[in-house]
């Protein structure tokens, strides 16, 4: 095209430098731990025993990614620890607050809401039941 300059050398091999550099920017906001997503539990998990679990506190199970919790009633609830924002597994547990590692989303453990952004859905409710003393989490509990 007349009046449009070309392109320099140097601006093309500092665009190619730059290139690998945009995509760590990615590769941060990935899931911990490799390229795919993980994933709540797919059967049934123990999560122990159920004299563990106090009224009103909440337990996370970082190998199942779940956390259970138990009403002042006594009623048992459990959620998925993948954040809703950009699938990274939480990790860590303050009180009844969910805190992700990725972005500093946090959740209340008692309800699955979300208290604190970037995420803005809540989490995924797991079916979760007491059999036997033990608790009991993920599909067909």
């Amino acid at each position: 095209m007349p009046g449009r300059p070309s392109a320099s050398r140097r601006t093309v091999l500092r665009g190619a430098a730059l290139a690998p550099v945009a995509g760590l920017g990615l590769a941060a906001c990935s899931p911990v731990g490799g390229t795919s997503a993980p994933a709540p539990p797919t059967a049934p998990v123990d999560l122990g025993a159920e004299s563990e679990l106090p009224e009103g506190g909440a337990k996370l199970h970082r190998d199942h990614n779940v956390v259970v919790s138990r009403e002042a009633k006594g009623t048992l609830r459990a959620f998925s620890t993948i954040c809703t924002h950009a699938q990274c597994p939480i990790n860590k547990l303050q009180g009844t607050t969910l805190v992700c590692p990725c972005h500093g989303s946090e959740f209340d453990a008692t309800t699955g809401k979300v208290v604190r952004a970037p995420a803005t859905e809540p989490l995924h409710e797991l079916p979760v039941r007491a059999k036997g003393g033990r608790i009991v989490a993920g599909p067909e509990a």
